[in-house]
């Protein structure tokens, strides 16, 4: 079960008070969905639909995706997949293909995406879009799109790939492109992160994610908390991401506490519950409670979360960061 223990995040500062408003949870919880730290596929099959159709209100998994998404859109699940073990979990990925493929979307709407196909190979999701003969497409590798960005005045060390290295402009670095795969193909996101911590943002969860595999680019914010906590819900917040993404899940299968990026079993704890939500504020700062209630029951201080990341994600309407207004509706 989902214990919140972690103190609100605060607004600081003189920024205006953003509109007071509250937010629903699902959380779909089975403890045998996780034997031995590995999903347990059939099980995270069920979790998934009846989390669907709980959020929805739909008693048919038909009926609920058909408040999400049609059978004309282009659907990228958007997951995890540079951590490996810690990061989406390919069978919640999976269900997901799984329900929408039964629900009537054909399967060559249907897109697993993450920012490098390689770290998609790796963690076995090239395998599931086999499985289904679905699509599964690297953003970085369809390119970036010159004519849709986000503009940041701190200029960034332009790596291969960045869209801008190499060219001879002055002014190059300032840009962050968005792939062209969300400006030219994808029609309706789902974004499905894990519940992971991040040294610096508190968790790789549902902005961190999707924001970072969207565009090129970010090295110039990941390893600065000011950086981050102005660049994140700004992203975020571009048509691209904010008018396409229809639902944001949680991975909690397994809650990893400590690695950021690296797959540290002895730091993870199995949960067997699968978050879901519109609200991509509440799953994060949720998260971040989860995470630091499992620190604190091995003993482990609580980790340095960036509050203004989600403060500033309020403030720009993305979500709620206030856990007293989250509601949440659990279902065992």
């Amino acid at each position: 079960m989902v214990k919140c223990v972690a103190e609100d995040i605060p607004l600081q500062g003189n920024l205006p008070s953003p509109k007071v408003t509250s937010v629903s949870v699902v959380v779909v919880e089975d403890r045998k969905a996780v034997r031995a730290f590995e999903p347990q596929f059939s099980l995270v099959q069920t979790l998934v639909d009846r989390g669907i159709c709980k959020m929805t209100g739909k008693d048919t998994i038909s009926n609920a995706w058909k408040t999400l998404v049609t059978t004309q859109d282009v659907i990228g699940i958007k997951v995890l997949s540079s951590p490996g073990l810690s990061g989406t979990r390919p069978a919640v990925a999976e269900a997901v293909v799984t329900s929408l493929i039964n629900s009537g979307i054909p399967t060559s709407n249907i897109i697993i995406w993450d920012k490098h196909i390689a770290d998609l190979r790796s963690a076995g999701f090239v395998d599931v879009a086999n499985r289904h003969q679905v699509r599964v497409q690297g953003s970085a590798e369809m390119g970036y799109d010159e004519k849709v960005y986000y503009d940041n005045s701190i200029l960034g060390t332009l790596v291969w790939g960045d869209l801008e290295f190499g060219r001879p402009d002055t002014k190059k670095g300032r840009k962050s492109y968005f792939s062209k795969m969300l400006t030219s193909q994808v029609t309706k996101i789902i974004n499905i992160a894990p519940l992971l911590n991040h040294n610096v943002a508190g968790i790789n969860g549902c902005l961190c994610s999707l924001a970072l595999g969207s565009v090129d680019n970010t090295m110039r914010f990941e390893l600065q908390d000011d950086r981050m906590a102005r660049a994140i819900p700004e992203i975020y917040a571009q048509p691209p991401l904010v008018d396409h993404t229809v639902l944001n899940i949680m991975d909690a299968l397994l809650a990893q506490y400590q690695g950021e990026q690296t797959s540290l079993l002895q730091y993870a704890v199995p949960l067997g519950q699968i978050w879901f939500s519109k609200d991509p504020v509440a799953l994060d700062v949720l998260g971040m409670a989860e995470l630091d209630r499992q620190r604190q029951v091995v003993g482990l201080p609580p980790s340095k979360a960036n509050p203004e990341l989600y403060q500033n994600a309020t403030l720009m309407e993305l979500g709620v960061s206030e856990i007293r207004k989250i509601q949440i509706n659990q279902v065992k």
